[in-house]
């Protein structure tokens, strides 16, 4: 059965069920609420804990007797079973159906996975655990930007704290997504507020710059056409030390997949095969994003965009004049559409 994270809690004020499957990419978030699941174990009885981390060479039967076994501690137990991949494979598949069909009595199996996507869940174990009358499975999805100083305000507030709007935005903007960052930064708020309330000025005086940033989260925002984001994780770069030939190598990479994309597209190539053919291919996962982008420009324009980053590249190597940051800078606001150029260099 479905059990949202928001009602996990009066949950456990009830009978526990038999399993517990915890699933999602957002660790804080899975982190607490298996913690939330360990503690009303506790609370009810569940003294001894055994945990099994699936790796690949784990031994599945090992699990299966554990839980034929009689426990040598305690008349409740709570079996622990942590997969660092969603798919168990066939004998893992196999052991988890056979644990579903006859759960042990006296013990609850709490199960920590990644996300499992909407294929993986239709699978025969999957679906078994998901819809089974005694499981219990909570989906943990990411905070998305837009609800992420909502959620803040929610953690403060149970820190017995109130912030103001702009504090909010200020540490929203500061952790970047990062939900660890913003509960460790609400931890440090607690001790440094006055009374409980968080100006802005408590903010900016506490508050470390947690965003991290990557080349290839500069190529996405990009892509996705938000230009103040990838300016701000491009200075991001800039300032964690990244070299400007490393920036340009993932621009001038996707540069080649759009052009080519492009060329192949208006030539009646299908854009699907056109994503294939390509050196290296365009993947499932990336193709909305490299769809969105190819609607801004030409196969033309993209080659010229390409142009201008052998212009970068020459001024990297001392052969051109020019600021390359600058110049690095225009060529990612051009390439996320906007119809202006910085002044010429």
């Amino acid at each position: 059965m479905k059990l949202a994270p928001a009602q996990l809690g009066k949950h456990l004020q009830g009978t526990l069920a038999s399993i517990y499957i915890v699933s999602g990419d957002e660790p804080l978030l899975c982190q607490e609420a298996a913690d939330a699941i360990r503690a009303a174990a506790r609370k009810q009885g569940f003294d001894e804990r055994q945990v099994f981390n699936a790796d690949a060479n784990f031994d599945w039967g090992g699990l299966l007797q554990a839980s034929a076994s009689l426990s040598l501690f305690a008349e409740k137990r709570l079996l622990e079973l942590r997969l660092p991949g969603a798919k168990p494979g066939d004998k893992g598949a196999a052991a988890l159906l056979e644990y579903c069909a006859r759960p042990a009595e006296d013990t609850v199996l709490l199960i920590s996975l990644p996300k499992l996507d909407a294929s993986t869940q239709k699978s025969k174990w999957a679906s078994a655990l998901i819809n089974a009358q005694h499981a219990q499975f909570v989906q943990v999805w990411p905070v998305d930007a837009s609800q992420l100083p909502q959620w803040i305000s929610q953690r403060l507030a149970q820190a017995g704290l109130a912030a103001q709007p702009e504090a909010l935005e200020l540490i929203a903007a500061r952790v970047e997504g990062n939900l660890l960052a913003a509960a460790q930064e609400v931890e440090k708020l607690k001790l440094l507020a006055e009374g409980n309330q968080v100006t802005l000025e408590t903010v900016q005086a506490a508050v470390a710059d947690s965003a991290r940033f990557d080349v290839f989260g500069l190529v996405d925002a990009v892509l996705a056409g938000d230009a103040t984001h990838a300016l701000r994780v491009l200075e991001g770069l800039r300032g964690e030390g990244v070299e400007a030939p490393v920036i340009l190598w993932a621009l001038a990479r996707e540069l080649r997949t759009l052009a080519g994309v492009a060329q192949q597209f208006s030539q009646g190539v299908p854009l699907d095969k056109a994503f294939s053919q390509m050196k290296p291919p365009v993947w499932d996962k990336r193709r909305p994003l490299v769809s969105k982008a190819m609607q801004r420009y030409t196969a033309a324009r993209w080659n010229h965009l390409l142009q201008d980053a052998q212009t970068l590249d020459a001024q990297i190597k001392g052969q051109a004049p020019g600021s390359v940051w600058v110049g690095l800078s225009r060529l990612v606001l051009l390439m996320a559409g906007q119809r202006f150029s910085l002044p010429a260099q």
